[in-house]
């Protein structure tokens, strides 16, 4: 397997994408990682850090680089040698099987869907996205990749998050739950009913309507909902998350508590920290490295633009599951069983 890593991508690129490149290569030595990028920054980087003679690291260059406040598409446009673009390339070539950044997200969205181009059946792309909850984690679909949705992109929407959350979250028969006001099936807006109909008529492993809170409840493994909520979600779910811990940092430090636990490492351990520690492990969204852009031909996941070495290493680890369980396979296969409802669906003009 071969993953293309954009050196160029992040606040904390290039020097903690390298880290963190570095990191995946030697924890998994099936994984050739290819990294992206000014060829002169990455082997000075490489040098500095020691990572120069990791064997399966190979180095491909891009004279360019897309800016965190580029135009996605006129970047994608006016920068054609870009560290997107070129490893974006790589896997459209074959010459890689997945794509990771920390970049842009508008332009990775751009550029792996204009070059990738979308799996067979797919009708739009959606990023699948790992939020916390009570049991575990629920993969929350579309987060942000495609707000213009209707019924039939919803649907698919629950099929590749399912494929997401059974291969990375080791679900055998994922439940998908469709986000709306209320689970009473007479709420919500035209979308979200014809949607429930759609769901109810398939033969995925469909709970219902879900509310907000059921998310962070664990009542699904997946919830689907169209790209405009779900962004709004994910950046409600990071900002009550900051709060939180910034809060009980806060309050410890009034309360001449020493969370640093004084560097004594032959203290005894507080029952208070070691859960403060849990919560905040929990609330890491570097755990899962980044969301997968989900329904484009190839394996492409995109990570937070403040990932450290940690996010890329654990994003490469995903990108390799999802290509060896050749996830985008069994997509195709299930989008397939669906078309003939879709379409008896549109005949019927629900």
């Amino acid at each position: 397997m071969r993953i293309a890593v954009d050196a160029m991508g992040g606040d904390h690129a290039p020097e903690e994408v390298i880290k963190g490149a570095v990191q995946a290569a030697k924890n998994y030595p099936d994984i050739e990682v290819l990294l992206v990028g000014m060829k002169g920054v990455i082997e000075e980087t490489l040098a500095k850090s020691g990572g120069g003679n990791v064997p399966n690291l190979r180095v491909y260059n891009a004279s360019q680089a897309i800016a965190m406040n580029d135009s996605p598409v006129e970047a994608f446009r006016s920068k054609p040698d870009s560290s997107i673009t070129v490893a974006a390339n790589l896997v459209k070539t074959r010459e890689a099987d997945a794509i990771v950044s920390a970049g842009n997200t508008g332009a990775v969205v751009v550029a792996a869907t204009f070059m990738l181009g979308l799996l067979e059946g797919v009708r739009r792309a959606g990023i699948a996205v790992p939020m916390p909850t009570k049991k575990g984690t629920c993969f929350l679909m579309d987060a942000g990749g495609n707000i213009h949705c209707k019924p039939p992109h919803l649907l698919q929407y629950g099929i590749m998050a399912s494929i997401y959350a059974k291969y990375i979250g080791n679900v055998s028969n994922p439940s998908i739950g469709l986000l709306n006001i209320g689970e009473e099936e007479e709420k919500g807006n035209l979308l979200v009913k014809q949607t429930l109909e759609l769901f109810k008529k398939s033969q995925l492993n469909f709970y219902g309507n879900v509310e907000g809170q059921d998310i962070y409840r664990g009542t699904c493994d997946v919830v689907v909902c169209e790209g405009f909520i779900g962004n709004v979600l994910l950046k409600v779910t990071e900002g009550v998350g900051e709060l939180l811990i910034s809060t009980l940092v806060g309050g410890m430090k009034a309360a001449g508590m020493d969370i640093s636990n004084g560097g004594n490492n032959d203290a005894p351990p507080n029952p208070f920290m070691q859960a403060f520690a849990k919560m905040k492990a929990k609330l890491d969204y570097s755990e899962y490295g980044g969301a997968p852009l989900m329904g484009v031909n190839g394996v492409c996941i995109i990570c937070h633009g403040r990932s450290k070495s940690k996010a890329i290493t654990n994003a490469i680890r995903v990108a390799g599951e999802l290509t060896k369980h050749k996830a985008n396979n069994e997509i195709v296969e299930l989008i397939r069983k669906t078309e003939q409802l879709i379409e008896s669906v549109k005949k019927n003009g629900e």
